[in-house]
């Protein structure tokens, strides 16, 4: 019998996967069951270790990534079926933005500070790969950095759910698609996950939309589940640990933590189908399976109680217009030293009936979320939007829109206003709407609300 057959390149750019195949030389039964290929390596940086994954239906092809995060050589081995290979190669390349990490109260990456300038495109992998490129090109033009995509979606009929009926399925844009194979694909209510196994087409769609992303120095942050509290979108035990759960998150890591532009959201809105201890020990598990340390967070409401955890980077909130304002974030900044995001304080022209005090428009035009977003600004914190659906085409469903770019210019002269400023990321809120840098410069909102102004110290 064959034995395991290893192809490795002896050469990787500067924050791009380097990956190993291995072919097994022999028949799987369930070769997603089977325990992953274990990849060590000695890098210019130090010891690190991590888990290959099945890359092949059947079982024909394994692989194993290592993420390069400084030039120079890697020596590695992989230890797979009671065989073990070994090689070496070189990473050089000027590289491209590289990993976010968290620093103090603000984010960097491998080119200094970033002001996250983010959006949310949840279903992004429902579009066909033409409209997603013309999404991100989109984005990118406005200098957005940040999109929120789902890895499991909400699988919908249409938006209806979230009183945004008019965006349904259509050539370019489906609801019906997810990590693992299923018995009904065209049912939005019983689909018949088979969580023994990975879809592995889809995987491999969703890694071309972070390569795309990482290309227009977009990073990507990967929510594990959207609307969890619903069977289809959430097919594991919700009263106990569930092994196939386990293997979910640890083949996300395994595929996807060699993305330089990936981070982790654990899952969106955690308090409305499980505990705070199941969101503690899911960041320790995936923390234990991301060698290189990728932000990790999750997602919830006005109430965040893991900024202490080691596994949490940065703390997220959901908090709507002005309960999500300027004083509500100043509390929240004061209550860690980790960044604080306010991602979702009500989409552009979003009316869910009774979520959100109930608005009806004009309360929710794009000026009064750019208004929303200096408040937030001058409270220390960063936040995320998300663009009107109402044409159809998506918005912050699918990130697909071209009736409008007024919320995208208006978040860009944001962006841009901060990082023109000499060391903006030392300034910190003062608590009375202004922010203030240890040498006197102060920014404050400008008249309109929608802009800042830096007088003269």
């Amino acid at each position: 019998m064959v034995g395991v057959i290893a192809t490795a390149p002896t050469t990787a750019a500067l924050h791009e996967p380097w990956t190993l195949l291995l072919e097994p030389g022999r028949p799987l039964e369930n070769p997603f069951l089977l325990d992953p290929p274990a990849l060590r390596w000695t890098g210019p940086d130090g010891d690190r270790t991590a888990e290959g994954f099945c890359d092949h239906p059947a079982g024909a092809a394994f692989r194993a990534r290592i993420l390069p995060l400084v030039p120079g050589e890697y020596r590695w081995s992989c230890a797979w079926l009671g065989e073990t290979v070994e090689g070496s190669f070189v990473a050089s390349g000027d590289g491209n933005d590289g990993l976010w990490r968290a620093v103090d109260r603000h984010f960097e990456n491998a080119r200094g500070p970033v002001w996250p300038n983010g959006t949310t495109a949840y279903l992004m992998a429902g579009l066909s790969e033409a409209a997603e490129t013309r999404a991100l090109d989109r984005l990118a033009a406005h200098r957005v950095n940040r999109i929120r995509v789902s890895l499991t979606p909400s699988r919908q009929a249409d938006g209806g759910r979230w009183y945004e009926p008019q965006v349904g399925h259509r050539d370019e844009f489906t609801y019906f698609y997810g990590p693992w194979p299923c018995a009904r694909p065209d049912s939005a209510t019983d689909p018949g996950w088979d969580v023994t196994r990975f879809d592995v087409a889809y995987w491999r769609r969703f890694e071309r939309l972070l390569t795309r992303a990482r290309d227009r120095g977009i990073a990507v942050q990967v929510v594990f589940f959207t609307d969890a509290q619903e069977g289809p979108n959430y097919p594991f035990d919700r009263d106990a640990e569930d092994p196939a759960e386990s293997r979910f998150y640890a083949y996300a890591a395994a595929r996807l933590a060699a993305h330089a532009n990936a981070e982790w959201c654990l899952t969106n809105e955690w308090a409305l189908f499980r505990p705070d201890e199941w969101v503690v020990a899911k960041g320790r598990f995936l923390a234990g399976k991301d060698p290189y340390g990728h932000l990790t967070t999750v997602h919830g409401h006005g109430h965040f109680p893991f900024a202490e955890e080691p596994w949490c980077t940065h703390a997220l909130y959901q908090l709507w217009d002005e309960h999500g304002g300027h004083d509500a974030m100043l509390e929240r900044v004061r209550a860690t030293t980790k960044p604080v995001i306010n991602e979702e304080f009500g989409y552009e022209d979003h009316y869910p009936g009774p979520w959100g005090d109930g608005r009806v428009a004009p309360a929710r035009r794009w000026e009064t979320r750019l208004k929303c977003a200096w408040e937030i600004a001058m409270a220390g914190a960063f936040s995320t939007d998300g663009e009107s659906a109402a044409s159809g085409e998506g918005g912050w469903i699918n990130g697909l829109r071209t009736d409008s770019d007024d919320l995208l210019k208006g978040r860009r002269a944001m962006r841009e206003f901060f990082e023109a400023i000499p060391e903006w990321w030392r300034f910190a809120p003062t608590g009375e709407r202004t922010l203030r840098h240890p040498d006197g410069r102060t920014i404050a909102i400008g008249e309109d609300g929608m802009s800042g102004t830096l007088p003269a110290k």
